[in-house]
């Protein structure tokens, strides 16, 4: 698949703000291996209103990853139907020939009393919070430094080296990306992490924009 997939269409998408429904959406960012997902399974055992939005991806499954439950794992030609038909709010690029999106009908529930958790990549989250301005809470996670990040890469087991340097290189140019987040959270400590995005979610979720 290459990156010449059809632009995603925007009119779905402007209905978000116009149901008054107050939308609410939480998206935690940051570059692969900085805990993203540990803080987000963290934040919805903590807040139980808040559903998870599974991103849909061209990338096979690795092993022990389930279907609707990690990803929706689409080929290329359902990929491009869902960016095609407007289906998809964002999406990127991430690794040569590897697509991530989020798809709309996941975020369209979102509201006040049901929140919507997103678990996107850098460039995604900018696109979600330029779709929904102050309904959206972005939340960038970052790695005490590019050292620690590729430590916790290695120890996956699941990098090849020349995975593993696309994988940092990507993440430099994501983490120079950091300060154009609602918040940033520096995962030196798991707990304390996740502690200080729970409070920052809620917080968020108490306030009126």
């Amino acid at each position: 698949m290459s990156s010449s997939v059809p632009d995603a269409a925007a009119g779905g998408l402007e209905s978000a703000g116009e149901t008054g429904n107050e939308p609410r959406i939480i998206v935690l960012t940051a570059p692969s291996g900085s805990g993203k997902t540990s803080i987000a399974r963290r934040l919805l055992a903590a807040i139980p209103a808040l559903s998870f939005s599974v991103s849909a991806t061209t990338r096979p499954p690795r092993v022990g990853e389930e279907d609707g439950r990690d990803y929706h794992f689409l080929s290329a030609e359902a990929f491009r139907k869902e960016v095609a038909d407007g289906g998809l709010i964002e999406f990127e690029e991430v690794y040569p020939g590897r697509f991530y999106g989020t798809l709309k009908r996941t975020v369209d529930a979102a509201t006040r009393a049901s929140p919507t958790l997103l678990d996107i990549d850098v460039v995604g989250a900018a696109r979600v919070k330029e779709l929904f301005g102050p309904e959206a809470l972005t939340v960038f996670v970052m790695p005490p430094s590019i050292a620690v990040l590729e430590e916790r890469l290695r120890n996956r087991g699941s990098e090849t080296e020349d995975t593993l340097r696309t994988r940092l290189d990507r993440a430099a140019m994501e983490l120079s990306a950091a300060d154009q987040f609602d918040t940033v959270i520096v995962n030196d400590h798991l707990e304390t992490a996740a502690e200080e995005t729970i409070a920052r979610v809620k917080s968020f979720l108490a306030s009126t924009p």
